[in-house]
């Protein structure tokens, strides 16, 4: 079930930032590279992730595509500067060269740079059917998670924290921020569209926390264990950067424990929910922590 539903909506938000993105024609470099980043693979795991609980409150999932499009630009555009020779300088994303190595260095930070600016201009004008306070909040928590409070925090903290040793606190900084804001962001925006209560925004919310965390768990693991072939990137980058991970602090076997224990206990916050709403969530959630890509 999970696999096809999620090969459904990779294509419905696949089709829905060419559409975006084909709007865009000169500069042809940036236009074109801002369509290579975004679209050269990528599970649409965020963008999913809005239209998931729009469809669990029975909404129609048209109302979030725009967002969606928006937070799928945003998480593309952290990629490309994190591909850059100035934080982790790789070669390659998603089995395919890196923006910078494909279109040059100065070219890749203004790519990523037009990716961020024109998600808040799909947001604002693409729009529909949602309530101008609405918008105003959800740009505004956009900014944040994006920000120097969410992405951007956790990204400059894990830069400071290349070989040197830091805290489990502190590694929990980077991974709630660095990628978990950006795993909250879509299923919080699906509750304040969707009118959730206050018990839903919150069950949704703590499962949210436990899927961002658990993903970059995951991702601890696969940067040891994992395959070029399967993850499109070279393995090991966490070792030769010296960087403090859950498996350099636990060990993997440790690491795979506490994944499963966090797992558990983002599927137990949607006990509020009956089974069968939230089967594909719960299905997702065991997903992160089996995946191999």
């Amino acid at each position: 079930m999970l696999k096809n539903y999620l090969k459904t909506k990779r294509e419905l938000v696949d089709l829905s930032i060419e559409y975006q993105l084909n709007k865009l024609k000169y500069p042809d470099i940036i236009a074109d590279g801002m369509r290579y980043s975004v679209l050269n693979g990528g599970k649409r795991l965020r963008p999913i992730l809005l239209l998931m609980v729009l469809e669990l409150f029975g909404k129609k999932i048209e109302l979030g595509l725009p967002i969606a499009v928006a937070i799928e630009m945003i998480h593309s555009y952290s990629l490309v500067h994190d591909d850059l020779p100035a934080l982790d300088n790789d070669d390659y994303r998603r089995g395919k060269l890196t923006t910078h190595k494909k279109f040059g260095e100065a070219e890749a930070i203004l790519i990523g740079d037009a990716l961020l600016t024109h998600s808040f201009s799909v947001v604002a004008d693409e729009t529909r059917d949602i309530s101008s306070d609405k918008i105003v909040k959800i740009i505004g928590m956009i900014s944040r998670y994006a920000g120097i409070n969410g992405m951007i925090g956790g990204q400059i903290i894990d830069l400071e924290s290349e070989k040197k040793r830091v805290s489990l606190e502190t590694l929990k900084y980077i991974h709630e921020n660095k990628t978990g804001k950006l795993i909250k962001l879509p299923i919080e925006i699906g509750a304040i569209i969707s009118d959730a209560t206050d018990e839903e925004y919150k069950a949704l919310e703590k499962y949210a926390e436990g899927i961002g965390l658990a993903f970059q768990i995951k991702d601890d693991i696969l940067d040891i264990e994992g395959d070029f072939e399967k993850i499109g990137k070279p393995v090991g980058s966490d070792l030769e950067l010296e960087k403090t991970t859950y498996p350099s602090i636990f060990g993997v076997a440790k690491s795979k424990e506490i994944l499963k224990e966090v797992i558990s206990d983002a599927k137990k916050s949607l006990n509020i929910f009956p089974d069968e709403k939230v089967q594909v969530f719960l299905e997702l959630a065991d997903y992160i922590g089996i995946r191999d890509n």
